[in-house]
């Protein structure tokens, strides 16, 4: 049964692929026209983007660089010792609204080193998930369509990634702690 499982895994976008071409074909629709134009679209999206991501990333960079992250992880240390979170957990904590990628590292980093089955590894991976990339969605998202006003929608996405992290902070203590 598993190797079923695994040999469907690896052929199921190829096959729904096929599926897309032939129902097309049948339907006469000009597939490769359609093709060519979304790739179009998306080069003159991602131009657009590049501003908006530019940006984001020298933001993060910056961030990192000045020292900003060590100094607000090091006046959480105590906060967090009286809920017996662990202080290497606030560095994803603060970049996961901020960046994918970095947090996505963070968490690598926390696995290599601590493990993935160690408490630090297992709150690490189930806030990556639990958790989204507000700022970045935010930026690029209503930026490339020229939203200005973005207040709320960045309150409730930024409240919600902190239920994110306090729930996971909570599972993972009560089922792991």
């Amino acid at each position: 049964m598993m190797q079923f499982i695994s040999t469907l895994s690896l052929l199921f976008i190829p096959l729904f692929i096929l599926i897309v071409l032939v129902v097309a074909t049948y339907k006469r629709i000009p597939t490769y026209d359609l093709f060519v134009e979304g790739g179009k679209e998306g080069l003159s999206m991602a131009v657009s983007l590049l501003p908006y991501l530019l940006g984001m990333l020298v933001s993060i960079s910056i961030f990192k660089s000045s020292g900003a992250l060590d100094a607000i992880v090091s006046v959480f240390q105590p906060v967090l010792a009286l809920f017996k979170v662990p202080a290497e957990i606030v560095p994803l904590a603060l970049t996961r609204p901020i960046s994918g990628t970095a947090a996505l590292a963070i968490t690598a980093d926390l696995l290599k080193t601590y493990g993935p089955d160690s408490f630090i590894g297992r709150l690490a991976s189930t806030m990556q998930g639990s958790t989204d990339t507000t700022f970045y969605i935010i930026t690029i998202y209503f930026g490339s369509v020229g939203i200005k006003k973005m207040g709320d929608a960045l309150k409730v996405g930024l409240w919600s990634d902190l239920a994110g992290m306090v729930t996971a902070i909570i599972i993972v203590t009560i089922i792991f702690g």
